[in-house]
Protein backbone atom coordinates (compact mmCIF):
# COMPACT_ATOMS: atom_id res chain seq x y z
CA UNK A 1 0.00 0.00 0.00
CA UNK A 2 3.18 2.25 0.84
CA UNK A 3 4.50 1.76 -3.16
CA UNK A 4 0.84 2.69 -4.60
CA UNK A 5 1.05 5.84 -2.33
CA UNK A 6 4.29 7.15 -3.40
CA UNK A 7 3.90 5.95 -7.14
CA UNK A 8 0.46 8.04 -6.80
CA UNK A 9 2.24 11.09 -5.45
CA UNK A 10 5.06 10.89 -7.49
CA UNK A 11 2.64 10.68 -10.70
CA UNK A 12 0.75 13.50 -9.83
CA UNK A 13 4.15 15.73 -9.13
CA UNK A 14 4.69 14.88 -12.51
CA UNK A 15 1.58 16.11 -13.75
CA UNK A 16 2.00 19.22 -12.09
CA UNK A 17 5.20 20.07 -13.36
CA UNK A 18 3.92 19.29 -16.69
CA UNK A 19 0.90 21.73 -16.05
CA UNK A 20 3.12 24.38 -14.55
CA UNK A 21 5.36 24.14 -18.33
CA UNK A 22 2.81 24.14 -20.46
CA UNK A 23 1.36 27.19 -18.86
CA UNK A 24 4.73 28.86 -18.50
CA UNK A 25 5.25 28.72 -22.27
CA UNK A 26 4.34 32.09 -23.78
CA UNK A 27 1.82 32.38 -26.31
CA UNK A 28 3.20 33.21 -30.20
CA UNK A 29 3.73 36.78 -30.79
CA UNK A 30 3.37 37.58 -34.56
CA UNK A 31 5.20 40.60 -34.47
CA UNK A 32 6.80 42.40 -37.48
CA UNK A 33 9.32 45.59 -37.45
CA UNK A 34 7.82 48.46 -39.32
CA UNK A 35 10.81 48.53 -41.91
CA UNK A 36 9.52 45.48 -42.81
CA UNK A 37 6.01 47.14 -43.88
CA UNK A 38 6.03 47.18 -47.85
CA UNK A 39 2.68 48.41 -48.86
CA UNK A 40 -1.16 48.55 -47.87
CA UNK A 41 -4.66 48.61 -49.60
CA UNK A 42 -8.12 49.64 -48.52
CA UNK A 43 -10.63 47.37 -48.22
CA UNK A 44 -12.96 47.62 -50.80
CA UNK A 45 -16.01 46.54 -49.11
CA UNK A 46 -15.48 47.54 -45.21
CA UNK A 47 -14.93 51.16 -45.05
CA UNK A 48 -13.15 50.07 -41.31
CA UNK A 49 -10.56 47.33 -42.49
CA UNK A 50 -7.09 47.95 -44.90
CA UNK A 51 -4.01 45.23 -45.41
CA UNK A 52 -0.62 45.86 -45.08
CA UNK A 53 2.34 44.07 -46.59
CA UNK A 54 5.09 42.48 -44.62
CA UNK A 55 7.98 41.06 -45.66
CA UNK A 56 7.84 39.01 -49.11
CA UNK A 57 4.80 37.26 -48.22
CA UNK A 58 2.59 38.63 -44.80
CA UNK A 59 -0.74 40.25 -44.59
CA UNK A 60 -1.82 41.90 -41.97
CA UNK A 61 -5.52 42.95 -41.46
CA UNK A 62 -5.85 46.09 -39.48
CA UNK A 63 -9.43 46.80 -38.01
CA UNK A 64 -10.09 50.38 -37.11
CA UNK A 65 -12.28 52.11 -34.58
CA UNK A 66 -14.32 53.89 -36.99
CA UNK A 67 -14.68 53.54 -40.95
CA UNK A 68 -12.98 56.01 -42.87
CA UNK A 69 -14.43 57.28 -45.86
CA UNK A 70 -11.25 57.92 -47.20
CA UNK A 71 -9.16 55.31 -47.25
CA UNK A 72 -9.79 54.81 -50.56
CA UNK A 73 -9.35 57.86 -51.95
CA UNK A 74 -6.73 58.20 -54.89
CA UNK A 75 -4.39 61.35 -53.46
CA UNK A 76 -4.24 59.64 -49.55
CA UNK A 77 -1.26 57.77 -47.71
CA UNK A 78 -0.70 56.50 -44.39
CA UNK A 79 2.17 58.03 -41.98
CA UNK A 80 2.90 55.83 -39.43
CA UNK A 81 4.69 57.18 -36.14
CA UNK A 82 7.14 55.17 -33.84
CA UNK A 83 7.34 55.75 -30.18
CA UNK A 84 10.54 53.57 -29.72
CA UNK A 85 10.92 50.36 -30.54
CA UNK A 86 10.03 49.81 -34.22
CA UNK A 87 8.50 46.59 -33.63
CA UNK A 88 4.27 45.74 -33.65
CA UNK A 89 2.97 42.94 -32.08
CA UNK A 90 -0.32 44.57 -31.05
CA UNK A 91 -3.06 47.37 -32.01
CA UNK A 92 -1.17 49.97 -29.58
CA UNK A 93 1.59 49.60 -31.38
CA UNK A 94 0.70 51.11 -34.48
CA UNK A 95 0.23 55.24 -34.67
CA UNK A 96 -1.37 55.82 -38.32
CA UNK A 97 -2.94 58.67 -39.68
CA UNK A 98 -4.31 58.83 -42.86
CA UNK A 99 -2.73 62.15 -45.09
CA UNK A 100 -3.68 63.54 -47.92
CA UNK A 101 -0.97 65.68 -50.03
CA UNK A 102 -2.04 69.20 -48.56
CA UNK A 103 -0.88 68.02 -45.18
CA UNK A 104 -4.21 67.95 -43.85
CA UNK A 105 -3.58 64.39 -41.28
CA UNK A 106 -6.55 62.50 -39.65
CA UNK A 107 -5.99 60.04 -36.75
CA UNK A 108 -6.75 56.34 -36.87
CA UNK A 109 -7.59 54.27 -34.04
CA UNK A 110 -6.20 50.84 -34.61
CA UNK A 111 -8.97 48.39 -33.06
CA UNK A 112 -7.02 45.17 -33.73
CA UNK A 113 -4.61 43.61 -35.60
CA UNK A 114 -4.17 40.48 -36.98
CA UNK A 115 -1.98 38.03 -39.22
CA UNK A 116 -3.66 36.21 -42.13
CA UNK A 117 -2.90 33.04 -42.82
CA UNK A 118 -1.95 32.20 -46.18
CA UNK A 119 -5.43 30.60 -47.01
CA UNK A 120 -6.97 33.81 -46.01
CA UNK A 121 -4.46 36.03 -48.04
CA UNK A 122 -5.66 33.77 -50.97
CA UNK A 123 -9.51 34.26 -50.12
CA UNK A 124 -9.00 38.04 -50.52
CA UNK A 125 -10.47 39.91 -53.25
CA UNK A 126 -7.98 40.95 -56.29
CA UNK A 127 -8.51 44.47 -55.07
CA UNK A 128 -7.70 44.13 -51.60
CA UNK A 129 -4.87 42.43 -51.75
CA UNK A 130 -1.45 44.79 -50.80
Amino acid sequence: MRSFSLALAAGLMLAGAAVQAEEATPPVRNCFSITDWHGWRASGTDKDVLYIKVRMHDVYKVTLTDAEPFLNAPDVHLVSKTWGPDTVCNPHDLDLKLADWHGVATPLIVKDLKKLTPEEIAALPPGDKP
